[in-house]
């Protein structure tokens, strides 16, 4: 079963620390990343830049508008994406609560919606069957 993990971060905690203890932390996430790769459970992932550097889509009036980078309220902004493998809830809640980067901000641990990503794959498949990819 796949869970999708939202790693927020406190950015003004991180960029608190000292480079080495910074630089160690993120030896300790990497480290851990691939202890969760051993076991199978690492099923993908990736950081995020900063929010300022984003942008949000947002529909309105029956147009697309384009605003600079979400406008974080709290002081955790979203840091990274990590899918996860795992038997259940408790077993995801088990392996990310050793994850070192729970030091920096909270996880939130979301069952991935299956029905929906088999839809999505099935229409990944056709399109490059279609397109001969």
């Amino acid at each position: 079963m796949k869970f999708v993990c939202l790693g927020y971060i406190d950015l003004a905690k991180f960029n608190s620390l000292p480079d080495e203890e910074r630089e160690s932390l993120m030896t300790e996430c990497f480290a851990y990343d691939n202890e969760l790769r051993q076991g199978g459970h690492f099923a993908g992932g990736g950081a995020l830049d900063a929010p300022e550097n984003g942008v949000t889509l947002c529909y309105q009036a029956d147009q697309v508008e384009v605003t600079d980078g979400p406008f974080v309220e709290t002081k955790e902004q979203i840091g990274g994406i990590l899918l996860l493998e795992a038997r259940d809830l408790n077993h995801a809640i088990q392996l990310m609560s050793k994850h070192p980067g729970v030091k920096m901000g909270p996880f939130e641990i979301r069952p991935a919606d299956e029905a929906t990503n088999l839809a999505i794959a099935a229409v990944a498949e056709q399109f490059a069957k279609d397109a001969n990819l």
